[in-house]
């Protein structure tokens, strides 16, 4: 059974940057598009940043975009989210996904980690 397990969440002052990992345990992390999402309390969830399994292709939410960076290492089994010029806005919870097309780059996914909060503040 896949699996995913998000770390590196925490706290950061506002401007700083955090890079978020996903691992996927129970398949190959070259066999699935990956996804970032984040959803914040009482609020439905947010698309962040999706990577296709070949990382040719990404896409990225407007309010991310041009802040946020997408990656993948296959070997590593492990995906990640590089977040930068962070603002309090940016304070909830993220998730990653995984999704069985490979080539995907949608707002739906098969796999979904817990999540890890990512706090900013001043």
């Amino acid at each position: 059974q896949v699996q995913l397990e998000e770390s590196g969440g925490g706290w950061v002052q506002v401007g700083g940057s955090l890079r978020l990992s996903c691992r996927v345990s129970g398949g190959a992390l070259s066999s699935y598009a990956m996804g970032w999402f984040r959803q914040a309390a009482g609020k439905e969830r947010d698309f962040v940043a999706g990577i296709t399994y070949d990382s040719k292709s990404t896409m990225y939410g407007n309010d991310v975009k041009g802040r946020f960076t997408i990656s993948r290492d296959n070997d590593k089994n492990t995906a990640y989210l590089l977040m930068n010029s962070l603002t309090p806005e940016d304070t909830v919870v993220y998730y990653c996904a995984a999704d069985k097309t490979p080539t995907a780059l949608n707002m739906f996914y098969d796999y979904w980690g817990q999540g890890t909060q990512v706090t900013v503040s001043s």
